[in-house]
């Protein structure tokens, strides 16, 4: 796909973290912040209606829309499972979507945050071939998903439906190989189906750019801010059409620019830097699983201990808010942590003698309340 179809530079602003006053978005700040994105020559605007409350597409329709031609920005929406049961739902649901953002057609139209689980509603209400029918009437211009599961069921749905023109995906240097989140597999499989790719949370909801002491150590010499690494990172991967800021002030706006204005691959230096930082990130861990596996075929409940662990690190490390979300992914189909029966067989198989049934009762008392 042609690079320019995302905009003629690679950096997206995502409106899920705008300014805001207390419950209100700061519409002035956020004017501001619009106004200097399109006016560097950056164009690719991404909402979603559940993003802060509702406000997000209207803030959108004020902010932008309002206020700037409408072949001057491109604009990518979402179908959310939250906001429709049934097929007919799906019609009146777009229609309050191009309302609330102020536009006559998104340029862009997202199957939301697809899971093996959420896949089966969009299927059983022919959810993308509704978005086609969109699609040839000119409502939308691009049918691209969002995707938040493992790299074997992104394959399913990018064979059931080649129509999907890109993907977009958690990916960060922390969640490449991370068993909760699998990126770098998921990344591949996109690779593979020769679908480019949206990188989202590339600073990881912010976590990157405000590192341990110890880790932001051993990136200080080489002279640039935490956030621009990973930035830059997520962009140097070929096939990464667009990395997906969500920016919050006129500072991130600028750096963020004239990184990107000056954009240049991660070189051995940087890449030697960010493994550094990886590796004394995973010493963060408050439960060092390797994710080596051996415990989950001894598991009688099918918990995928690793995945389930790995959850729990980054809710506690990172504060990541996607941790409960790749949570349910996790145990869709397989047991929850509240599952476990303490049989232990488990723990015969671990090589980091962990007391895997006590840590099942953590990992519970978080995400199964």
């Amino acid at each position: 796909m042609d690079q320019s179809i995302f905009g003629n530079k690679p950096l997206g602003f995502g409106f899920m973290r705008v300014p805001m006053n207390g419950d209100a978005v700061d519409y002035e700040h956020t004017c501001r912040m619009v106004d200097a994105y399109l006016a560097n020559g950056y164009s690719y605007f991404d909402t979603a209606h559940g993003y802060i409350d509702g406000k997000s597409e209207l803030a959108i329709r004020d902010c932008l829309a309002k206020r700037h031609p409408r072949d001057s920005f491109l604009l990518a929406d979402k179908l959310t499972i939250d906001f429709f049961k049934t097929a007919e739902d799906l019609d009146p649901f777009f229609e309050s979507q191009l309302k609330a953002t102020g536009v006559e057609w998104f340029d862009f139209y997202l199957m939301h945050a697809l899971t093996a689980e959420t896949y089966k509603r969009y299927t059983t209400c022919k959810a993308f071939e509704w978005a086609e029918k969109l699609k040839a009437q000119g409502k939308i211009r691009h049918l691209f998903m969002s995707f938040h599961d493992k790299p074997e069921t992104l394959a399913k749905i990018l064979t059931e439906h080649p129509s999907v023109e890109a993907v977009q995906i958690q990916f960060n240097y922390n969640d490449y190989d991370d068993a909760g989140i699998q990126s770098g597999a998921v990344y591949e499989t996109c690779v593979k189906f020769g679908k480019p790719v949206i990188a989202m949370e590339p600073v990881k909801g912010g976590g990157l750019s405000n590192l341990p002491p110890e880790a932001a150590k051993a990136l200080e010499s080489l002279g640039g801010s935490q956030a621009s690494y990973a930035l830059r990172y997520a962009a140097s991967f070929e096939g990464v059409k667009l990395v997906l800021s969500g920016m919050s002030t006129l500072g991130q706006v600028e750096e963020n620019m004239a990184l990107m204005d000056n954009f240049k691959p991660l070189d051995e230096k940087e890449r030697e830097a960010i493994g550094q930082v990886k590796a004394i990130l995973k010493k963060q861990d408050t439960i060092p699983c390797t994710n080596c596996r051996n415990c989950v075929d001894k598991c009688p409940q099918q918990i995928s201990i690793p995945n389930l662990f790995s959850c729990l690190n980054a809710k506690r490390v990172y504060k990541d808010w996607n941790s409960g979300f790749y949570y349910r992914v996790h145990t869709s189909s397989n047991g929850k942590a509240s599952s476990c029966m303490e049989c232990r067989n488990c723990e015969e198989s671990c090589p980091q003698h962990l007391d895997i049934a006590d840590l099942m009762k953590e990992v519970a008392a978080e995400f199964d309340r």
